[in-house]
């Protein structure tokens, strides 16, 4: 049975690992490059404000999985959370994802839900049969107006490019709907963990089993031969010293703000108009409705092409991205003593619960081949 165990990167992937293992009797050594645990999803007490902060940016926590749901309240009081998204477009402000509000508001109309419904399909591009990108998909579902007016600039801000280079995949996340429903997520089980998401981490990570080192990068020079097995959520090209190149990634960088009271009236804010350079603009005191705060923190985000000291955020995988990937996973396979799991790598884009949930379906079956192999 394997014993000792080292896990890269004390984000949700690696402390659930972490946690599940150290149950069972691994002893488990756990780094990070960071100074904190948490990886994305760390948050903090503003000094000036007091309010909980995500530093990374936003992070509502909504799954479809009623076992995820239950196993992350076991670490936490997570209070039921609805994101209401607004956008900013031509001066108007109009709520996310597209409701029947928004096309009521964007067309000067009073539509009844059927009405907008069959109106929609006249404005779709019924042309497009199998949308091949993003702005396809767009077109064939609402129009050229509405997707002009929240997804065109708002997408080449966010991604660096136009949207016809981007998968139609992408789109599948931002729904339409021919209510008045303005909640951002469609998933029964939505929240934000009452003392924050560090505190989760903490409590994942207190077995006596575990042992955290911050600060510490893993690469080529770290010695693994006193362990039977790593866990890996690092970034696959990074792991394999990019001798294949670099995958593509945006990242985003934030500029701080502080007022007093209210600053925008809303958690998120998205800028929609080519004419701002940033792509929206969070309050974090809306994230935690059940604290009063007198003073208020707020952060202006911009989106930019991931350089080599830079955060890596969100994996575009165009076709030279997915070319690259498939090298670096042929030789990852190779590695029998090493598992790559996570949102970095995988290179895939994933929610809080689908790591969670990837973590504990990994951590289950390398403890049944471990006991099988015994």
């Amino acid at each position: 049975m394997a014993k000792k165990i080292l896990i890269v990167g004390a984000g949700f992937s690696g402390a659930v690992i972490a946690q599940q293992l150290s149950e069972q009797g691994y002893e488990i050594d756990l780094i990070d490059e960071r100074s904190h645990i948490g990886g994305n999803c760390y948050t903090e007490r503003d000094a000036e404000t007091d309010v909980m902060v995500h530093k990374y940016g936003p992070h509502i926590f909504n799954t479809d999985n009623k076992e995820v749901w239950d196993y992350i309240q076991k670490y936490c009081e997570m209070i039921p959370y609805v994101n209401r998204v607004k956008a900013k477009s031509n001066d108007k402000i109009y709520s996310l994802p597209i409701n029947l509000h928004t096309i009521n508001q964007f067309y000067d109309k009073a539509f009844t839900p059927e009405e907008a419904r069959e109106f929609i399909k006249t404005i779709g591009d019924r042309s497009i049969v199998q949308p091949k990108n993003f702005e396809e998909q767009a077109l064939k579902f609402i129009g050229k107006d509405l997707y002009k007016a929240f997804f065109y600039s708002y997408t080449k801000k966010q991604w660096g490019c136009e949207p016809s280079e981007l998968p139609a995949s992408i789109l599948k996340r931002l729904p339409i709907r021919f209510n008045y429903d303005d909640n951002y997520y469609a998933n029964p089980y939505q929240g934000i963990p009452r003392d924050g998401y560090t505190a989760i981490f903490d409590k994942l990570l207190e077995h006596e089993n575990i042992n955290v080192q911050l600060n510490t990068k893993y690469d080529a020079s770290y010695s693994t031969n006193e362990y039977d097995h790593v866990f890996y959520s690092g970034p696959i090209d990074a792991f394999f010293e990019y001798k294949f190149g670099r995958l593509s990634y945006r990242t985003v960088y934030f500029e701080k703000g502080v007022a007093e009271g209210d600053y925008q009236g809303n958690a998120v804010i998205n800028y929609t108009d080519d004419s701002v350079p940033f792509t929206r603009v969070h309050e974090h005191k809306h994230f935690t409705p059940w604290e009063s705060h007198k003073k208020t923190t707020y952060f202006t985000e911009y989106s930019k092409e991931t350089e080599p000291d830079d955060v890596p955020y969100y994996p575009k995988r165009l076709p030279k991205d997915l070319n690259v990937l498939e090298k670096y996973q042929n030789e990852a396979e190779k590695l029998k003593k090493y598992t790559f799991v996570g949102r970095l790598a995988t290179y895939r884009y994933m929610d809080m619960h689908h790591v969670i949930n990837e973590a504990l379906d990994v951590a289950r079956a390398f403890i049944q081949s471990t006991k099988i192999n015994a």
